[in-house]
């Protein structure tokens, strides 16, 4: 079983107002929260590197999420 700091009582809270939820509604949230974490990465980039522009910032951000090993010299 999941350790979890929810109570039974909150956790069925949650679950009724997720039910209540359209679909759209569910897919706006699922996006937001995409645009956090990658928001969120993209600050812990800058605080790695200061002295890189915005493109190598989402240079790097894009081969975290996409590729395994840093990108050839040619797409930079």
């Amino acid at each position: 079983m999941p350790i979890s700091d929810t109570s039974s009582e909150i956790a069925e809270m949650q679950m009724q107002v997720r039910r209540q939820m359209t679909l759209d509604e569910r897919f706006r949230i699922a996006i937001e929260l995409s645009d956090i974490c990658r928001e969120l990465r993209k600050a812990g980039i800058k605080r790695e590197h200061p002295d890189w522009s915005e493109r190598d910032v989402v240079i790097e951000l894009l081969r975290l999420a996409f590729f395994p090993e840093p990108l050839p010299l040619w797409v930079r």
